[in-house]
């Protein structure tokens, strides 16, 4: 009698932040979109629903999700499966296509040029993943440019990639779907942040009824400010800033978030210290990873870390005081973000000065994971729909068998 093998299936971690990081094959480890590891052997109702190739083979619907920023490139593939998503694959590049935009009105052709490559990357891994539902978006840097429209029609002959210039309100909206799991459930409310390289994108939301599901919180009021680390660092300067110039940029920042004032009411929650932030982007990332001391960036160590407001304030004016070169060594910032993150430190630092809150949530998400939550949510509508026209079918073939 022969002894059978078992099969040992591969495993993937999600995806981390590196650039141009690949994230698993066939078999990657099962993910909930917030990135939390969900069991191996989901129950039989969750399922993913399976196609076959031509040869019998199965396979996952697969989505792609590409955020294309005033500063970074990103793309996340993924398959939903019950309440979680199997990643794929990932990519991420520094393009820093809004070079120049606040200063020229305009996208210059080298800024371009190092999109285009990227984004043919990303179009090849989407080609290969045999990906069946996309969608790209570009934010601040091609709203902004008067040639913004032009370059993503170049973007799709040279890539064959189609891009939508979302909303300032489709970006806060996004940014809410795709990271608000980690907002304290018993928190009355909370501000949800996106520090992002042309614009910065605030959230004032509350927790929905908790039961057990993953639940978007609801979005009490938003707005979209023009303040982003790209164009702040190219009017005041990244590389070098003295304490004083840094003190006069937050008050300069916060004077311009107080003129919001209180959009949905909810001051008070913060006043008297139950609510708190929940920031994504690549500054309160990298703020939690100089805070940890990592050697090396680590999604699994920041992805839902909580932060004080005196840990902010003291890795800011760590890395404030940091010459470019320290900065640039610094293993989770790095050359491409050393003469960047100051004036994030500056945004996230007037932020806590108009809305105090002593804790603050770190998120390594946003964007992409908003687009797939989407993309799950449109297809199970499409299929829900397919259903209810089948069962009208039946019931109606039923009927005349019936001769009723």
């Amino acid at each position: 009698m022969t002894k059978r093998r078992r099969r040992r299936r591969r495993t993937s971690a999600p995806a981390g932040r590196q650039a141009g990081a690949a994230v698993g094959g066939e078999a990657a480890q099962l993910f909930d979109i917030a990135g939390t590891p969900l069991p191996e052997r989901p129950a039989a109702s969750s399922k993913p629903s399976l196609r076959r190739t031509a040869d019998g083979a199965e396979l996952m619907d697969k989505f792609a999700a590409l955020d294309l920023g005033t500063n970074n490139c990103r793309l996340l593939i993924a398959s939903p499966r019950g309440r979680g998503f199997r990643i794929f694959d990932a990519f991420s590049r520094i393009v820093r296509l809004g070079e120049g935009v606040s200063t020229t009105g305009a996208l210059s052709p080298e800024a371009m040029a190092r999109t285009i490559e990227a984004l043919k990357i990303c179009a090849d891994k989407i080609a290969r993943r045999n990906v069946v539902r996309t969608r790209c978006i570009a934010t601040q840097a091609c709203r902004a440019a008067q040639n913004g429209a032009e370059f993503l029609e170049r973007v799709k002959t040279e890539t064959g990639l189609s891009f939508e210039i979302i909303s300032p309100e489709e970006e806060a909206r996004l940014a809410v779907a795709g990271c608000g799991e980690l907002l304290d459930p018993a928190a009355p409310a909370g501000v949800i942040f996106d520090i992002g390289g042309g614009s910065t994108e605030i959230s004032w939301v509350k927790p929905r009824a908790g039961d057990g599901r993953m639940r978007t919180p609801e979005t009490l009021a938003w707005t979209s400010m023009p303040m982003g680390v790209v164009n702040l660092s190219e009017r005041h300067g990244g590389r070098e800033m003295t304490r004083d110039n840094y003190v006069a940029l937050i008050d300069q920042l916060r004077a311009d978030i107080a003129r919001v004032g209180d959009p949905a009411g909810i001051a008070a929650h913060f006043a008297d210290g139950a609510a708190h932030f929940l920031g994504t982007s690549g500054t309160v990332t990298s703020i939690a990873g100089v805070h940890l001391r990592l050697p090396r960036y680590r999604r699994d160590r920041v992805d839902g870390l909580w932060l004080t407001a005196e840990d902010v304030r003291a890795v800011s004016e760590r890395l404030r005081a940091m010459s470019y070169e320290e900065r640039a060594g610094e293993p989770c910032i790095g050359v491409e973000r050393a003469d960047l993150v100051v004036c994030g430190c500056a945004i996230l630092e007037a932020l806590l000065l108009e809305w105090p809150a002593s804790r603050i949530r770190v998120a390594d998400r946003g964007l992409r994971e908003g687009i797939l939550v989407g993309l799950a949510a449109e297809r199970n509508r499409e299929r829900g729909r397919r259903r209810r026209r089948r069962w009208r079918r039946g019931r109606g073939q039923a009927l005349a068998d019936t001769g009723s």
